[in-house]
């Protein structure tokens, strides 16, 4: 780490109201941005009812330099999940987030990463513990995440760990030799599959962003509410807190351009639909929902060969998180790479972590044993 190279905390409210383009900045300087550290996601938490004092925002940048080389937006909290020890905790709300990593410039990473720990570390305010249930462990983020790790004499252990599916392009590529290589034997299938669809009525993909995402996440909600998810009171319209959070949400990242709803219809009919945050070429999937009358054409998948094919025509660089969990199959999917991820724990400086990797390691094996029992 170099001298020059300081660490602010941000008031959660002044962060959420004012650096919406530094750190969209950011991002576009950043290997794999993370964008529930923006603003808007911050701002989300706080009329999620999470208390302002409990948010903590830490911002790298160079002395004199407003350009940010990192942003870390973390929760003080104590739960069972932590074995009830004081940790600090990314995200900062428990629904439908894709990463816990920080957000680095790429140029700047490892100096980046030990500022952050190490004002951690030096707080007498922060716990020394962290608890980071999405954390990607492979890649550039990672390794200067680790290396800061190791400097200040401090340990990870992980628990649940699995294979996320990933869209990340390489140079040359167009939808369709993307789709050649990452469906491989099954592209013909798969096509054969999309073309069905295509001759069962008028197909149209429609992409929506800004207020008209606020007005298109009505028919997302209606399409989820219409399948097993409304049937079972899983879908967000059956879940008041989930929805009000998810409206906030698409509130505050519309007001940045930072949101988008895809929906894919049939005969003007909705038949899937995709609720994605979309920033700076880095697009994060939140929720799919999709007709089940329909789903022996698997119209889940015709909504992300559109999406692909839509990113490709626009011809600029993007990356897409699928955002899936340890108990999807990413087969389920079309896009070919592979982000490993895990829920981690992090003792800081020495410190002890033994409850909060206590209650995650009973959560695991208790995980375990219901997958085991009989139905």
């Amino acid at each position: 780490m170099t001298v020059s190279i300081a660490v602010r905390r941000l008031p959660a409210g002044t962060y959420g109201a004012t650096l919406a383009e530094a750190f969209a900045d950011l991002c576009r300087r950043a290997d794999a941005p993370n964008l529930h550290m923006a603003p808007a996601a911050v701002a989300a938490a706080l009329g999620f009812g999470i208390n302002e004092d409990d948010i903590v925002v830490l911002a790298v940048q160079e002395q004199g330099d407003e350009r940010l080389l990192g942003l870390w937006a973390l929760r003080r909290t104590r739960s069972l999940h932590s074995g009830l020890a004081p940790v600090l905790e990314a995200p900062l709300v428990p629904l439908y987030e894709v990463s816990s990593a920080p957000v680095f410039d790429r140029e700047r990473a490892h100096d980046a990463a030990a500022a952050l720990i190490a004002a951690i570390v030096e707080a007498p305010d922060l716990p020394k513990v962290l608890k980071l249930p999405l954390l990607p462990v492979a890649g550039s983020v990672f390794t200067a995440f680790e290396a800061a790790l190791a400097t200040t004499g401090s340990t990870i252990a992980s628990f649940e760990r699995w294979q996320r599916p990933m869209l990340i392009p390489e140079l040359g590529d167009d939808a369709e030799r993307y789709l050649r290589r990452t469906l491989g034997q099954g592209y013909k299938k798969r096509m054969q599959q999309h073309r069905q669809l295509e001759k069962a009525g008028t197909l149209a993909y429609q992409r929506h962003r800004g207020a008209n995402a606020i007005t298109a996440l009505e028919e997302f909600l209606t399409l989820e509410a219409a399948g097993w998810k409304g049937r079972g009171g899983t879908a967000l319209g059956s879940l008041p807190r989930d929805s009000a959070y998810i409206r906030k949400i698409v509130e505050k990242f519309a007001a940045t351009d930072g949101i988008r709803i895809d929906l894919l219809r049939l005969d003007d009919q909705p038949i899937a639909g995709g609720l994605l945050l979309d920033l700076a070429g880095q697009a994060h999937f939140l929720k799919i929902a999709y007709d089940e009358d329909k789903s022996r054409l698997s119209p889940g998948r015709a909504l992300a060969i559109e999406m692909l094919r839509a990113d490709f025509a626009a011809g600029r660089p993007f990356r897409l998180d699928s955002g899936a969990g340890d108990r999807v199959d990413p087969s389920a999917y079309p896009w070919g790479e592979r982000q490993e991820m895990a829920n981690a724990i992090v003792a800081l400086a020495g410190h002890s972590a033994a409850l909060p990797r206590l209650a995650a390691t009973a959560r695991m094996r208790l995980r375990h044993w219901r997958d085991r029992s009989p139905r």
